[in-house]
């Protein structure tokens, strides 16, 4: 299999953690609201289409800054 080049890293590690995390998130809160029920699994589908819509460019927004941030709040190892 071809694998994408490092420069797709910055992109492809948000889209990846947004897809699966909002996927779980959206499924988990659309079985609290309305059951399993006939129109969950379409409910469920558009809450998460709009929450990836969101979560993915504010991750790639949101991600560099919370590298920068624990950078400095955790200590590096020495080599």
């Amino acid at each position: 299999m071809r694998k994408l080049p490092a420069a797709a890293a910055p992109i492809m590690l948000p889209l990846i953690v947004t897809f699966l995390m909002s996927n779980i998130i959206s499924g988990l809160s659309t079985v609290m609201a309305l059951g399993i029920s006939p129109g969950w699994l379409t409910a469920w589908l558009k809450a998460w289409m709009s929450s990836w819509a969101i979560a993915f460019p504010v991750l790639t927004v949101v991600l560099p800054l919370a590298r920068k941030f624990v950078g400095r709040i955790v200590e590096q190892p020495r080599t």
